[in-house]
């Protein structure tokens, strides 16, 4: 069994809030994104997360565990269905808090914590990966500078072309001034 956290509860006791927090969880696993308050959403992460863990793992004692806490077995036969299949590319990471604003009537801050359904992209490159790859292309670099150079000669030719390039449309500016000149002599 988890230790408590501290400070003060979502409930008045910690049964209170056991019951709470499966009502919460309950919710969100059958309507996939429930709107609550900021500090119930917050205790709602860890649970709901383990709970998808459990599903994913798929076995009959998973299935047990996640019982203990969501009671109603439709919603338990969802997740584990529905929801896991969805979660298999996930490491982590199954749920997100959306904040949207206060509460009119006493102000507390509310949010919108939804399953994450989307399915992954592709993994991208962590920052050491990054760092290694750029250190690989500065040495290939200063290997090879004949090959930097090559680049600067074409660079060189480019710009040459450009400029005949721009000739042409002068020119036609040029053109389109005399005609309108004629014409206003005309």
């Amino acid at each position: 069994m988890p230790t408590p956290t501290k400070g003060p509860r979502v409930g008045g006791g910690p049964a209170h809030e056991r019951l709470i927090l499966a009502n919460l969880a309950t919710s969100l696993f059958e309507n996939d994104r429930i709107t609550t308050t900021e500090a119930k959403a917050k205790r709602l992460r860890p649970l709901a997360e383990r709970m998808i863990t459990f599903a994913k793992r798929g076995d009959l004692h998973a299935r047990r565990r996640v019982l203990t806490v969501v009671r109603d077995k439709g919603v338990v036969h969802r997740l584990f269905a529905e929801i896991a299949p969805d979660m298999a590319a996930r490491e982590g990471g199954y749920t997100r808090i959306t904040k949207i604003g206060a509460r009119k009537g006493d102000n507390a801050p509310m949010v919108v914590i939804e399953l994450v359904r989307e399915p992954l992209s592709a993994k991208k490159a962590t920052v050491k990966e990054a760092e290694a790859a750029t250190k690989r292309a500065a040495k290939q670099s200063e290997a090879e500078p004949a090959a930097d150079e090559t680049p600067a000669e074409d660079a060189a030719v480019e710009p040459a072309a450009d400029e005949t390039a721009v000739e042409p449309a002068a020119d036609a500016a040029a053109s389109d001034e005399a005609e309108g000149d004629e014409k206003a002599d005309a």
